[in-house]
């Protein structure tokens, strides 16, 4: 994937960490969740659940991505597996996590799960004045003013 798409999606993905996830063949809809990112960790993020959660059996999975200001979208492809590193929760147990779980992170109610990015396809738009202006107008947008897609490892 191109490097200037990729630090765009982590970098809108870490201004807007929700990203609605569903297994894979699961025939469900997506369910809203809170993407917890580790800068040193490279195509993964992590998600806190409790453990009755659909998500919870795990499996390959799939996530779509709106940014904020929906300058950038992606389908991301990967696999969800249950984070058994204590290291990781601690790390990435905040107080905002904590307000969603009454037992606390060493609950065994509370599931912290890994989903390893495989695959995604990002589209960056053109969120410019020059690109408002062709939305508002209705003046036609030509393919090079359309924006950036990428597909590949993030």
């Amino acid at each position: 994937m191109d490097a200037k798409i990729r630090h765009a999606f982590w970098k809108e993905l870490s201004h807007s960490p929700f990203m609605m996830v569903r297994l894979a063949g699961a025939g469900t809809s997506g369910q809203p969740m809170t993407a917890m990112l580790d800068a040193d960790a490279h195509g993964k993020v992590w998600f806190f659940m409790n453990s009755t959660n659909t998500l919870a059996p795990g499996g390959a999975a799939r996530a779509e991505l709106s940014s904020k200001g929906h300058g950038l979208f992606a389908a991301i492809a990967g696999t969800l597996t249950a984070e058994t590193d204590q290291a990781v929760r601690d790390k990435l147990w905040s107080n905002q996590v904590a307000a969603w779980f009454k037992e606390g992170k060493d609950s065994p109610a509370v599931l912290l799960m890994r989903f390893d990015i495989d695959d995604a396809e990002v589209w960056q738009t053109d969120m410019t004045i020059a690109g408002l202006f062709h939305l508002f107008t209705g003046t036609l947008i030509e393919p090079e003013q359309a924006g950036h897609h990428a597909t590949g490892p993030v």
